[in-house]
């Protein structure tokens, strides 16, 4: 319920603020903290950690009514532009050392968190109009979108060509996630556009080339590769293989579309990226989903990611809403 999930807020909200951002005063969050809080690696700092905690500071101070963690959001917001952003180029430095930019590979993954960072800057107030939003698209629209596939290409080397040696969906799900963001933010509807092209892009038509679940990895002209880090089934950013997470982030997103331009199709593919899932990777013996499953439908990592279990938790409340069948309240408490 509403209290429960305040309280969780809550708690997650005063974490944040005891121990990340130990250098906020100076403009800046720390990154990389052991479990008793201390400090490591104090002068990196990554596009994707940067935003996400603008975003997290940003909606904890709205949803707790908290201001103080805005404040905090706005320090991080300001790094990012000032300090992640490279003017002369109109670019964000992917990692920062020492305060100044050090890879400038554009990532179009990083790029979705720095449009969210600003939809949530906007949604808490903290901003005061929609013009930075529009700026990041434009950025976005210029460089990375390939409207004759309805998706985002990945990346762009530092100097400024196409790496067309592959294509994803991670960060086109992030992508589709942030435009979402984007319109809750400034009801402009072209960014809802963009979220429900994104949707069918990845939730239909290329979901029909892998067995109605949304493959990692494809070829530049967005056929599946099956064979993408094939050997490496745990690597952090490209995994082989379905990830439970990632149907269900974009089962999430496709009701978050739903929510205001309903469409039959986007409930049942959302139903059914989450019910499959759910049956394939849910651990029956020890709780909690595995992290990936084949073409075979046989786990292929099964470690347990935090992320997983949240962004699941997310998905099975948003379809309890939207179909009321309480086998989703069931899942959500199994998740808890």
């Amino acid at each position: 319920d509403t209290q429960c999930v305040g309280a969780k807020a809550g708690q997650a909200g005063q974490f944040l603020h005891e121990r990340i951002p130990c250098q906020a005063r100076q403009g800046h969050h720390c990154q990389s903290f052991k479990i008793d809080g201390e400090v490591f690696n104090p002068d990196f700092r990554q596009i994707v950690s940067s935003t996400r905690m603008v975003i997290n500071f940003m909606l904890a101070g709205k949803l707790l009514d908290r201001p103080e963690l805005i404040e905090i959001g706005k320090h991080g917001l300001d790094y990012v532009e000032k300090v992640h952003y490279v003017a002369d180029k109109q670019s964000y430095a992917f990692t920062v050392k020492n305060h100044k930019p050090d890879d400038m590979i554009q990532q179009a993954y990083g790029y979705a968190f720095v449009l969210a960072a600003h939809a949530a800057a906007r949604t808490a107030g903290a901003t005061q109009d929609d013009s930075d939003i529009a700026r990041v698209f434009d950025i976005l629209e210029q460089r990375f979108w390939l409207p004759e596939r309805g998706a985002y290409l990945d990346t762009i080397n530092a100097d400024g060509s196409v790496d067309n040696s592959y294509r994803g969906q991670n960060s086109n799900m992030h992508m589709c996630e942030a435009m979402i963001a984007a319109y809750e933010a400034t009801k402009d509807k072209r960014y809802l556009d963009r979220a429900e092209v994104l949707s069918e892009t990845f939730c239909r038509k290329l979901a029909e080339k892998a067995n109605g679940f949304v493959w990692e990895h494809y070829t530049v002209d967005f056929e599946v590769d099956w064979d993408y880090n094939k050997t490496d089934p745990t690597n952090i950013y490209r995994p082989w293989g379905f990830q439970p997470g990632h149907q269900n982030e974009w089962a999430k997103n496709l009701l978050n579309i739903h929510r205001y331009t309903p469409k039959p199709w986007m409930l049942k593919r959302a139903q059914e990226l989450f019910d499959g899932s759910w049956d394939l990777s849910w651990d029956a013996e020890h709780g909690g989903l595995v992290y990936g499953f084949g073409p075979d439908k046989k786990w292929c990592d099964s470690e347990k990611y935090f992320w997983v279990q949240g962004e699941s938790m997310a998905t099975a409340a948003l379809l309890f809403k939207a179909t009321g069948e309480a086998k989703y309240v069931e899942r959500f408490v199994h998740l808890m």
